[in-house]
């Protein structure tokens, strides 16, 4: 069993890669009449326009400024059906995670369920995690929790927002530690 934990932790860490835990920014958006949040310095959430959203998302907000984003952000709406995920950090498996995962599959109602993630452009569906209202790592606000402890990698926790209609941007967590590590931030989008 315990050869299975450190297998399961290599391979996660080759994949994921880990990324400091970095402190909740207190910087607020200002939402102009369109309601575009504009977080500063090209960072900004617009709610009529997921494609612009993500981008902003991960290439132009900084980490402080995705941090301070979902601590703004309610829980939102529990996504339903196929959605589209990036790695938004750490940068450095940013260019090759398309390759692996392209987003999760949410069998779902308005109090959660469970998802299973995609993987390759072919939609193969693996890596069950159970979906339900917990409070979040960071801050204790109620977050969307992506419980991957049915399958196998036990250690694994993911927690999302609805940043914008139809827009996720949360933290997996390796919850093996104590505290958690954030092993990397991600956004998902319905198609």
């Amino acid at each position: 069993m315990d050869t299975n934990r450190a297998l399961t932790r290599r391979v996660l860490t080759l994949f994921l890669g880990f990324a400091s835990l970095l402190g909740i920014s207190s910087a607020a958006a200002d939402s102009g009449a369109d309601g575009v949040s504009d977080y500063g310095a090209g960072c900004l959430l617009d709610p009529g326009n997921r494609a612009a959203t993500i981008d902003s998302l991960r290439f132009r907000c900084s980490p402080e400024q995705q941090d301070a984003i979902f601590g703004d952000a309610p829980r939102g709406a529990v996504p339903m059906g196929v959605t589209n995920g990036w790695v938004i950090r750490p940068m450095s498996i940013r260019s090759w995670a398309p390759a692996i995962w392209v987003g999760k599959t949410f069998y779902t109602g308005p109090d959660g369920g469970y998802l299973m993630n995609r993987l390759t452009n072919a939609g193969i569906e693996v890596w069950r995690a159970e979906v339900y209202t917990a409070p979040a790592i960071l801050d204790g606000k109620p977050t969307w929790a992506l419980n991957y402890a049915p399958s196998p990698t036990p250690q694994v926790y993911d927690e999302i927002r609805e940043i914008t209609p139809g827009v996720w941007f949360g933290y997996s967590w390796w919850r093996e530690d104590a505290p958690p590590e954030m092993m990397l931030s991600f956004a998902l989008t319905t198609p």
